[in-house]
């Protein structure tokens, strides 16, 4: 823990470690705007003691390294089954004591019109708090800051999202798009983002 926050102090950067209670939560992270992302965040989880999990690709925890990528908390989904996704992402947390999910909301590193909002569906299934994970290139800052609990009133809690990241920059502040929710009207179950 304190070697991670050494190398990140190093590199010029600072923990911000303001977790939610408990065990199981939602991470919407952003900006997900560069390679060098992933290992930063890695650092930072690190430095905050905590173990995160990462929804990736299924080749990424089958390969050559697939060890390590599970041993770094990767989930490994296979993309062309999204049908109830979300739903199946809250029986994960329901059936384990523990689970802190990182979900990018750009779900890109190249700049998106919309934000996804499976993250949003997904904590409302799951009952688990919404927690803010940042990189914040222009302070120099990652980590965790802050969360809520969805109170199933879409508009207003994805507000509460964009009003604290409207404030942070990415490490390519040229890939960041403007802040806008895709609003999708199919059951959450089938709303794959």
């Amino acid at each position: 823990m304190r070697f991670a926050r050494l190398v990140l102090r190093l590199f010029g950067w600072r923990v911000v470690d303001n977790l939610p209670p408990g065990n199981k939560y939602i991470l919407v992270g952003a900006w997900h705007t560069s390679n060098w992302d992933f290992p930063l965040a890695i650092f930072a989880m690190w430095g905050l003691g905590v173990k995160l999990h990462f929804i990736g690709k299924q080749e990424l925890i089958s390969g050559r390294l697939g060890f390590l990528m599970k041993r770094l908390g990767v989930i490994g989904v296979d993309r062309s089954k999204t049908v109830n996704f979300v739903q199946k992402m809250a029986e994960l947390f329901k059936e384990r004591d523990e689970l802190r999910l990182v979900l990018a909301a750009e779900g890109t590193r190249s700049q998106a019109e919309y934000w996804k909002t499976g993250f949003y569906y997904m904590a409302l299934a799951a009952q688990v708090p919404i927690a803010f994970g940042f990189i914040d290139a222009r302070a120099k800052e990652v980590g965790i800051d802050g969360y809520f609990m969805p109170t199933g009133n879409r508009d207003e809690d994805l507000h509460k999202v964009k009003l604290f990241f409207e404030s942070k920059q990415g490490l390519k502040p040229h890939k960041q798009g403007s802040i806008k929710f895709k609003v999708l009207e199919p059951a959450p179950e089938e709303v794959p983002d």
